[in-house]
């Protein structure tokens, strides 16, 4: 479902991330104050290099070979912020300043909780008992980001199911772990969505629900930014 507007309807967006786990808002006015408008869903939360606001777009000086958001390579299903200790960011929000000329850098996006529904009882028990080692992405080392954290792979928050997922940088080697990897891929290609967020749109989603990704691109000029909302107290 796509939301045009002339402004941000937050009621309308709460609505839709509670039905669905994501909103596409488009029609925003031109000098639209994202972060602002952002924040009245919970505070901004400070990301690597403690900015409120991230650009994401490519970096010459990192190779396409790996896996980045700073590059133009497909990225692989995941949450957000599962490296770092304490609750995830409720909500992740993408606007486009410069979408991607020609085919790809959509943002695809899957239902995680459904994945769930794969793990028998004692299993899910089992996630959110045991805690597994998750690592930041290497490639973020460059920017001073080496996290190692020890996290269950569900949690429950205030009665919210919190979700967390990596298919690289959850690195539980035994057989559950092993397998809430793989029947979460396998779950991703079957559900996902695909979504290319047009110049001065946005796209926000659940991250304690949704996992997400990117297809490949090959336009450099590829340019969104991205917040990080919290729980509001």
């Amino acid at each position: 479902m796509i939301v045009s507007t002339n402004d941000l309807d937050l009621d309308a967006v709460r609505l839709r991330l509670a039905l669905a786990g994501y909103a596409y808002v488009s029609g925003l006015p031109e000098g639209f104050d994202y972060p602002s408008a952002l924040a009245e869903l919970g505070p901004l939360m400070p990301q690597y290099g403690d900015v409120l606001v991230r650009d994401v777009k490519p970096d010459p000086a990192i190779s396409n070979d790996v896996r980045s958001s700073a590059n133009m390579a497909e990225l692989t299903p995941h949450t957000e912020w599962y490296e770092f200790p304490g609750l995830p960011p409720r909500y992740v929000a993408l606007w486009c300043v410069q979408p991607a000329a020609g085919d790809g850098g959509e943002t695809t996006l899957a239902d995680g909780h459904a994945m769930l529904d794969r793990f028998t009882a004692d299993e899910l028990a089992q996630l959110a008992a045991q805690s597994w080692r998750w690592r930041s992405r290497p490639t973020l080392a460059r920017e001073g980001v080496r996290q190692v954290v020890h996290h269950p792979t569900i949690d429950i928050h205030q009665g919210q199911l919190v979700l967390r997922f990596s298919t690289l940088d959850l690195l539980g080697q035994d057989e559950l772990a092993r397998r809430y990897v793989a029947t979460g891929s396998e779950h991703f290609e079957a559900a996902k969505i695909s979504i290319k967020i047009a110049k001065g749109a946005i796209l926000l989603w659940d991250n304690w629900r949704m996992m997400h990704a990117r297809n490949a691109f090959s336009d450099p000029n590829r340019h969104l930014c991205r917040v990080l909302i919290g729980v509001a107290n």
